[in-house]
């Protein structure tokens, strides 16, 4: 294969984990959830930084972005579409693995 063909492949990172659903801010209620990504798994998924992501909350597709998180950590954004096709609410412990698209 050409080199430049090889400069263009990018990995496929896929990270699992488990994490409580929480709003993004305490004092908006009813606003943005998140679940936070576990530190250890950051590096796997290609570092802190924002992007957008696929993969399954609780077995159901769903997309969604990471954001930084103040204090070095990183979390994934989850609607209240997504939240409710994967029977989850704010505060629930959910099963998640995501790709970085």
């Amino acid at each position: 294969m050409p080199l430049s063909f090889l400069a263009h492949v990018m990995l496929v990172r896929m990270v699992a984990f488990s994490a409580r659903v929480r709003q993004w801010r305490d004092d908006k209620p009813g606003g943005l959830a998140v679940a936070d990504i576990p530190s250890a798994l950051v590096a796997d998924l290609g570092g802190r930084r924002q992007m957008r992501v696929t993969g399954d909350l609780n077995g159901t597709p769903f997309t969604g972005s990471t954001m930084l998180v103040a204090g070095g950590g990183l979390c994934v954004g989850v609607s209240k579409a997504a939240l409710k096709a994967a029977g989850a609410a704010v505060g629930d412990e959910v099963q998640l693995s995501i790709t970085a698209s």
